[in-house]
């Protein structure tokens, strides 16, 4: 469902912003006329060892090859902390907030290069050099950060891990990924909870195959923890011990800088290679255009440092832009609702940077909860991770913006590594729900499931002409995977996998995964329409369809509601009959299951392909829960399921 109102760029935020509406056609112009000459411009936005000459020499044809500044040579921790050292040592770099109000520390860019060359002579110790892997598994602790700078400093190509994963999940990624090292920590904190992350690890390193020499311990919480002599070493007493100065090992601009394994609903997770020159340029043009990134802003996106956000909006991006980052510990509402609003007025954030899924929760929390906060050192809002129902960013732009707030809602990938498609603030008026126009150097296109362009207004599935520097290289170990599910649907396109809808000012609203498209008697609906629809019913929070089975239809169609107040009677008809009006009748959902909450990531992304298997009963091949946020959602998805039947 589109929403027809626009929201125009207010004229006090334009006045200010970097790039207006003249400057981005100038930019847009400029990266398609001449996309070498701009790129290459681009690229003096961060600091080279050598500078390169060359831009892009890279090809979705044959083996399909990306190459960005091959030539050049640079570090990328130097980037995000060395370049910084004169102009602003003494500028807080970090400021991590823990789960209660009182544990905070500001660490300037000074003592953030300290402590991330004390890591990094800690792994230099241990023989860890480049071309290394290094696997990180901390919770969301300055240590993370540190960590995975620290290895961009040595050359050696970090391999964050979720800390939630399975002994099995994690298992599978060392072994894949080769690591030989890993740091960790005793144990995380999430609300009430403490998560074993040490005692996990220690289930996964034991496993066939795995090649780790050594296992790092924070001491996180404190806890008693077991430590297995000549592997095991306590991190904190070797921090301690290092030097303050590393130098910076100078790398290719190809030469990886991280692996991030995606995680997806089938199959082995992939490995996502992210390689240094074109990546920083890519974090740093895609933080600065798209929050038009200003001295004295304080960043706060709230992902962990696991996904790809983490990655490229914590750390490499506001970092390497000399910005001053907000890295939070806690949850939404933990201790009580309302505890972002009071980070946000605490530390005074500018920019905040979160999920639908947050906001959805957040506005669970109710109006009262966000009005007691003055919210008023806001000047950007943005959303990330699927896409954002009116509703929810109506509320998100009123409630929190103040309606002052543009809102960014960005489309982008762990394979894409930062943004692609969002709305510039100061240049592009918003459309709830619209992930708006390709950046400048972004050459987007709509094909038919056939392959065929489709010009102007329609719908279809959502490619990419032509590289662009943040661009994913391989699959780690495997490069014929990669070029299997990304450059085979269409020759000479990178496919997202996504569906979109282009309308006719050249807007894109993301529709949801093309294999998230259910055919109800031959009428194809895609998911988020379903999901938009059953949002304009404010008594619900969040919903999720899926398609299954049906004798008739093909395929049919059924609902996962959560509401606010689960007891109200009648809901179920409720979202039925706005399927109905808002979509048709043919597309009434078979059932609609009310339920407590969805299984989603961490990171947010519900898991479809859970709620279809629970749909169709099909209970004895769900797989691995880990990666889930509540694994024990499921338990009572199925409990309601059943109930239901």
């Amino acid at each position: 469902m589109i929403h027809a109102e626009t929201f125009p760029v207010p004229p006090s935020f334009a006045a200010q912003a970097a790039v207006d509406a003249p400057r981005l056609r100038q930019m847009t112009d400029a990266a398609s006329q001449h996309p070498d000459q701009f790129w290459l411009d681009q690229a003096g936005r961060i600091d080279w060892a050598v500078r390169p000459t060359t831009a892009s020499s890279s090809t979705f044809g044959g083996d399909v090859a990306i190459r960005w500044f091959a030539d050049g040579t640079l570090n990328a921790s130097a980037n995000c902390l060395d370049r910084h050292l004169v102009t602003r040592g003494d500028q807080v770099a970090l400021i991590w907030q823990g789960q209660d109000q009182g544990q905070v520390e500001r660490l300037t860019y000074r003592a953030l290069h300290q402590r991330v060359c004390r890591m990094a002579n800690v792994l230099r110790g241990l023989g860890v050099g480049r071309g290394d892997r290094v696997a990180i598994h901390l919770p969301m602790v300055i240590e993370g950060v540190v960590a995975m700078l620290a290895c961009a400093r040595i050359g050696a190509v970090h391999v964050v891990l979720f800390g939630g994963f399975s002994a099995e999940g994690l298992a599978d990624r060392l072994v894949n990924s080769g690591a030989v090292v890993v740091i960790t920590a005793d144990e995380g904190r999430r609300g009430a909870k403490r998560i074993p992350l040490k005692a996990t690890m220690d289930d996964a390193v034991a496993r066939d195959g795995v090649q780790v020499r050594h296992v790092l311990v924070l001491a996180v919480t404190g806890a008693a923890v077991p430590m297995h002599a000549g592997r095991d070493l306590p991190l904190n007493p070797l921090l301690a011990q290092a030097a303050e100065d590393c130098p910076a090992e100078i790398m290719g601009a190809e030469d990886p800088l991280f692996v991030l394994y995606t995680s997806g609903s089938t199959g082995k997770p992939k490995g996502m290679v992210h390689t240094t020159g074109g990546y920083m340029v890519w974090a740093s043009y895609t933080h600065e255009l798209v929050f038009d990134h200003r001295a004295g802003d304080v960043f706060w996106c709230t992902a962990d440092i696991s996904w790809i956000t983490g990655h490229t909006y914590v750390v490499y991006g506001p970092l390497a832009n000399g910005s001053t980052v907000v890295l939070f510990e806690g949850l939404p509402s933990h201790p009580a609702p309302g505890r972002w609003w009071e980070v946000i007025d605490t530390h005074k954030v500018t920019t905040f940077y979160t999920a639908p899924t947050a906001i959805r929760a957040l506005m669970r929390d109710g109006d009262d909860v966000v009005d007691r906060y003055a919210l008023d050192s806001l000047r950007l809002l943005g959303s990330v991770g699927e896409p954002i129902s009116a509703d929810a960013w109506l509320w998100f732009h009123e409630k929190v913006g103040r309606g002052r707030c543009p809102v960014v809602d960005t489309w982008w990938q762990t394979e894409t590594g930062g943004i692609l498609i969002a709305p510039v603030p100061g240049a592009v008026p918003q459309k709830p729900g619209a992930a708006t126009l390709p950046l400048p150097g972004v050459a987007c296109v709509l094909l038919t499931d056939k392959g065929a362009v489709i010009e102007g207004e329609g719908e279809g599935c959502l490619c990419v002409a032509r590289s662009w520097p943040g661009q994913a290289r391989t699959i780690w170990a495997d490069h014929a995977r990669f070029r299997q599910t990304y450059f085979t649907f269409s020759p000479g396109y990178y496919f997202s996998g996504d569906g979109a809808r282009r309308d006719a000012d050249g807007y894109y609203w993301i529709t949801g995964r093309i294999d998230d498209v259910i055919n109800v008697s031959g009428h194809r609906i895609g998911t988020a329409e379903i999901e938009d629809v059953v949002a304009t019913d404010h008594r619900f929070v969040e919903c999720a369809a899926v398609g299954i089975p049906h004798d008739l239809k093909g395929q049919g169609l059924v609902v996962f509601a959560v509401a606010r107040d689960m007891a109200e009677p009648g809901l179920a008809e409720a979202a039925a009959l706005a399927v109905t009006r808002g979509v048709g009748r043919y597309a009434v959902p078979e059932r609609v299951y009310l339920v407590p909450d969805l299984p989603k990531t961490r990171s947010g992304k519900i898991v479809r392909r859970l709620l279809r298997k629970i749909a169709c009963h099909e209970l004895d091949g769900l797989g691995d829960l880990s990666t889930l946020a509540d694994p024990t959602i499921v338990d009572r998805l199925i409990a309601e399921v059943a109930r239901v039947a």
